[in-house]
């Protein structure tokens, strides 16, 4: 096992600050060079807590807010114009960056684009289910509907 120190939030594994064991192979592989973690020292372990002080700063403090904004993420109808193919097939995919632009430029509230969790990737035109972990209990899942450009 490994032990390295998570730099953003992984789904399944833990928080930004949270120092965990991993297999070498993972971190090394995935986590590491995709900026996720970074290994664990001793010099390491000082930044854990400037860390978790900007991830306290970016966060939702409380259930009762996430369940506010919970609310107003729901009542936004996003809509998501991309370009496509005759066939309704996209040039490329749909980021969770663009997801939460789209959010933001919809009224909705300003969403950071590693909360919002894509299941598989949007490459067709239509309507599609996306979920924004907005609190460790509570989870958010909008309709997204991308269209032609």
């Amino acid at each position: 096992m490994s032990k390295i120190i998570l730099t953003n939030e992984v789904s399944g594994l833990g928080a930004a600050g949270d120092i965990v064991d991993v297999k070498p192979g993972y971190a090394r592989n995935y986590l590491i060079p995709r900026g996720f973690a970074i290994a664990w020292t001793k010099g390491g372990e000082k930044d854990v807590e400037q860390i978790r002080r900007a991830r306290r700063i970016r966060e939702i403090h409380s259930l009762e807010d996430a369940n506010v904004v919970k609310a107003q993420l729901q009542a936004v109808k996003v809509k998501l114009s991309t370009r496509a193919g005759d066939t309704g097939r996209l040039f490329g995919s749909i980021t969770p960056a663009d997801i939460a632009a789209a959010i933001k430029a919809a009224g909705g509230p300003a969403v950071d684009k590693r909360r919002v969790e894509v299941g598989s990737p949007i490459k067709t035109l239509g309507a599609h289910k996306v979920s924004v972990r907005l609190h460790s209990e509570v989870e958010a899942v909008l309709d997204l509907e991308v269209v032609a450009a």
